[in-house]
């Protein structure tokens, strides 16, 4: 994660010093073909070597992702374009992590690392059909500068403030859930990838000029998600609670990017696609981390609602964006 969002902050720079093919065809090998180290080395130290490399793959690739998207839809069509780009990265976490799972309980661990290099490899011929980049982007901006923008950074602190709850959700639902009966947790989990890959593409078919309600209305029902988990532990209730919280936080997502997208002109595009993943996986890592040094202290229950307690203080940044 650290070496994800390193590359973030460095990739507009990248992209505007050796183009889009070159540093995403960059980006799809350090992801894929360091996989394949995990084979021969197993210990402890060669794994974290492997996932640095691997995050910089990673990092690289979804900044130039989103970048593309809007870069290719007609202006008017960027919340729906971004909405099928949500559908499209989020099908393969739904499908990928249990299929990965299987692969190494039935066939062994060797398929598993193959498979996930020639994954990212198998699209590199596709680069060649990419843009580089324009000639006419003469004003392009860095991070920081995006990063000072207000116009962009009040809706990347909301959405960071979803991903932070995403975190909570994805790292200690099975810790919070133990007392439930069968495997409550994994059909949570599952539930709330399956509705927050829904609800990101229904945000972007239907989101246009409705973004910023919509951006609002994804932080109650994250904040509602997160407080029916510490409410019950009850199978269906939790159940319930995960297709809420995962369909706010695809609402979120496809909102909160259109909304930074609007704001902007083309050579902006790489800034903003790079704020906005660095604020996702900041969140994801801040929530997951934050949350277990305060469990630790107070105990489930009350870390959750103190958790949706958070999020629901982003509707304050959320009316003022409203306003602006």
């Amino acid at each position: 994660m650290c070496s994800t969002v390193a590359a973030e902050l460095a990739t507009p720079y990248m992209m505007g010093k050796f183009g889009y093919r070159i540093v995403l065809a960059a980006g799809l090998a350090l992801i894929g073909l360091p996989s394949l180290a995990l084979i021969p080395f197993s210990s402890i130290a060669a794994i974290l070597a492997i996932s640095l490399v691997r995050g910089v793959g990673l990092g690289i690739t979804v900044v130039i992702g989103s970048s593309l998207v809007v870069w290719f839809a007609p202006a008017e069509r960027h919340s729906e374009a971004l909405g099928l780009y949500g559908v499209v990265a989020g099908i393969p976490a739904v499908v990928g992590l249990p299929l990965g799972v299987w692969f190494a309980v039935h066939l062994g661990y060797a398929p598993v690392f193959v498979t996930g290099a020639a994954v990212a490899t198998v699209a590199l011929p596709a680069v060649l059909g990419l843009p580089r980049r324009e000639s006419d982007l003469t004003e392009p901006i860095g991070f920081l500068h995006a990063l000072r923008a207000r116009e962009l950074n009040r809706p990347a602190v909301i959405f960071a403030v979803t991903a932070m709850a995403a975190g909570v959700v994805v790292t200690f639902l099975p810790l919070v859930v133990t007392q439930a009966d069968g495997n409550v947790a994994a059909a949570g989990l599952l539930v709330q990838a399956v509705s927050m890959t829904l609800m990101r593409g229904w945000a972007g078919r239907y989101g246009a000029r409705r973004n910023t309600t919509l951006l609002r209305a994804a932080v109650l029902m994250s904040a509602a998600g997160i407080l029916a988990v510490a409410a019950s532990k009850n199978a269906a209730v939790v159940l319930a609670a995960m297709a809420v919280f995962g369909g706010g936080f695809g609402i979120a997502q496809n909102a909160s990017l259109a909304l930074m997208f609007e704001r902007v002109s083309k050579s902006r595009y790489d800034a903003v696609s790079a704020l906005w993943n660095a604020a996702y996986d900041t969140g994801l890592g801040v929530g997951s981390a934050g949350f277990g040094l305060l469990a630790a202290r107070s105990g489930y229950g009350t870390a959750l609602v103190l958790t949706a307690a958070v999020v629901v203080v982003a509707l304050i940044p959320a009316r003022r964006l409203a306003a602006s």
